[in-house]
Order: structure tokens, then C-alpha cells, then sequence
């Protein structure tokens, strides 16, 4: 009987994670899924810009590429949503910037007298 007893604390100081081996556990992973960050569409930009500042038709693209974000970004395809909306916004800042130049041009030229705005 002690034989026995003492044979089974053998066996558990051998299997204790302590002190000699411990028996392979397989691994469990858990994957935790993070959502992904938000697709900006620019969507209220671009209208401005259609409205405001639609040179060279740069607003009427930005406006289509916002809305196509838009969709993508409904449908779940966050790949395409960012894509357009980084399309978009780069329209969007070629358009304003572009407008911006053209008023500070005309503005510049109307205080130095080149252009007169008034009739004579």
C-alpha cells in the first residue's frame, strides 16, 4: 500500500508545472477582431466644391468618387471605400486650392490696375 502511495507522488511531482516535465498543452488562440478604423468620404467637401469651386469639373469628380465611397463604404468594402475617398479628397484639395489661386489672381490684378472691374 505504501509502495503504491508513494509511486503516486512520484507521478504528481513529476506532472506538477513546478518541478520537472509538464505535459504538452496545446495552445489556444483567441482572435479578437478590431474594427476598422472609418472611411472618410469627404462627401460634404465635395458638394462644396461642386457648388463653390468646380474648376476644370474637379468638383463634379470629387462629388462621383464621394459618392462611390459612400456605396463602398455601405456595402462593407472598406478596401474600395478608401480608396475613392482618398481620390476624392484629392480632387476635393486640387479643386479649393485651385479656386483659391484663381480669386487671390484676380484680386491681385484688379488692386494693381492690369484689370478694371468697373466700366469707364
Amino acid at each position: 500500500m505504501e509502495s503504491r502511495m508513494n509511486q503516486a507522488l512520484v507521478e504528481n511531482d513529476q506532472l506538477s508545472p513546478g518541478k520537472g516535465r509538464c505535459p504538452e498543452i496545446p495552445a489556444t488562440m483567441v482572435h479578437i477582431a478590431t474594427e476598422p478604423l472609418p472611411v472618410k468620404d469627404h462627401f460634404l467637401w465635395s458638394m462644396f466644391s461642386f457648388v463653390y469651386c468646380n474648376m476644370f469639373c474637379l468638383g463634379f469628380m470629387a462629388l462621383v468618387f464621394s459618392v462611390k465611397a459612400r456605396d463602398r463604404k455601405m456595402l462593407g468594402d472598406i478596401y474600395s471605400a478608401s480608396h475613392y475617398g482618398a481620390t476624392s479628397k484629392a480632387l476635393n484639395l486640387a479643386a479649393t486650392l485651385l479656386t483659391i489661386a484663381l480669386v487671390i489672381t484676380v484680386v491681385a490684378l484688379a488692386i494693381s490696375g492690369v484689370i478694371h472691374l468697373r466700366p469707364r
